[in-house]
């Protein structure tokens, strides 16, 4: 299976982990995937590159197509691991805005966000007729309201964790649009791959339609 693979300049990852094209890396697959036993890897090469943030965070990343083999295991299309992956050849990352990084975080969020207030000022600012930072910390409170209201201390705790890694999922975008975006997105961890492919896609398009379950 053809996969995507992130290294530094120095083809390495994690911990000094280190690649060298056409040579196969293998691993046990125990343990989660977040493990020495699992190689990782992404789906798409969009999603290597919005995702970036908030997994290695490599700075300067070099994008590989590799061939992934073995035991395979997935994070709802996060990223994906297997036992057996081979860096194929260098490719060219995708050229992504701040803008649309922030739209991918909106569309993300609008995907699992119940909230009223939120969902009207994310269409505001998407269709670019309201993107001023009063209104969007205001949006943003009203989400917060509406989400602690309905959850428990467990939820709310998870979900200020997912707030966490959410700003630097989109780390040169609006603050407010990287956490919310995470926060409900990643908290309620309704994702499919073909859920964040068509989000990205839509993104990078400026398409404000990408709502895979329909909020």
């Amino acid at each position: 299976m053809i996969v995507y693979k992130l290294t530094n300049q120095n083809l390495q990852t994690h911990g000094g982990y280190q690649w060298e094209p056409g040579v196969a890396r293998e691993t046990d697959g125990e343990g989660n995937l977040c493990g020495p036993g699992w190689l990782h890897y992404y789906h798409d090469p969009l999603l290597a590159v919005l995702l970036n943030p908030i997994h290695a965070d490599i700075e300067g990343p070099i994008l590989w197509e590799a061939e992934a083999e073995g035991l395979h295991r997935d994070d709802k299309g996060l990223k994906g691991g297997c036992t057996r992956l081979t860096l194929i050849r260098q490719i060219d990352p995708p050229q992504i805005t701040t803008e649309q990084r922030i739209r991918f975080g909106i569309l993300c969020a609008k995907a699992v966000c119940d909230s009223p207030e939120w969902n009207a000022w994310a269409d505001r600012w998407l269709d670019g007729s309201d993107r001023s930072v009063e209104t969007a910390w205001e949006a943003w409170a009203a989400a917060v309201a509406t989400a602690d209201a309905a959850a428990d201390a467990a939820a709310a705790e998870a979900a200020v964790e997912a707030a966490a890694r959410a700003a630097r999922a989109v780390a040169q975008a609006t603050a407010f649009a990287a956490w919310e975006a995470a926060r409900t997105a990643e908290a309620a961890a309704e994702y499919t791959l073909l859920d964040l492919r068509a989000i990205a896609r839509a993104a990078l398009k400026g398409d404000q339609a990408a709502q895979p379950h329909g909020r």
